[in-house]
């Protein structure tokens, strides 16, 4: 089981956002995926990934996520992660500055079935607003 856990989050990171591959949600995620983490205005279920993996590959579009550690749990996953991309698209009404950024991330990533029924997402929002910050 530890290393079916692995490999889906390395599929939810490595495929699903640094690729874009938004035809993987159904099959990672849970059909009662709840995200408990959501961005602001977008759902909180599998729909939200998909809008959220689409916006971030528009404003970021060389994002790329890298597994710094992860925890591997009896029924959940905890991952400290590192995100970095260059600011080429609009980005929750910050038009694109052409920044670069590298933040810290951790998840919590729960799992039903073999796949991921919740999220909980915290992400240095202070040094990511920083660095894209307009000079």
């Amino acid at each position: 089981m530890v290393e079916d856990k692995t490999a889906v989050i390395e599929r939810y990171f490595g495929e699903l956002f640094n690729e874009g591959r938004l035809e993987l949600v159904d099959e990672l995620l849970h059909e009662d995926y709840v995200n408990h983490s959501p961005s602001p205005g977008l759902p909180a279920g599998r729909e939200g990934v998909r809008v959220v993996v689409a916006l971030l590959r528009t404003a970021f579009p060389d994002l790329r996520y890298t597994l710094e550690d992860v925890v591997v749990g009896r029924d959940a996953v905890a991952t400290r992660t590192t995100m970095r991309g260059t600011h080429r698209g609009d980005f929750f009404g910050l038009a694109p500055t052409g920044r670069t950024f590298e933040v810290a991330q951790m998840t919590i990533e729960h799992f039903r079935g073999g796949r991921i029924v919740a999220h909980h997402r915290l992400t240095d929002l202070a040094a990511l607003a920083e660095q894209l910050a307009p000079r």
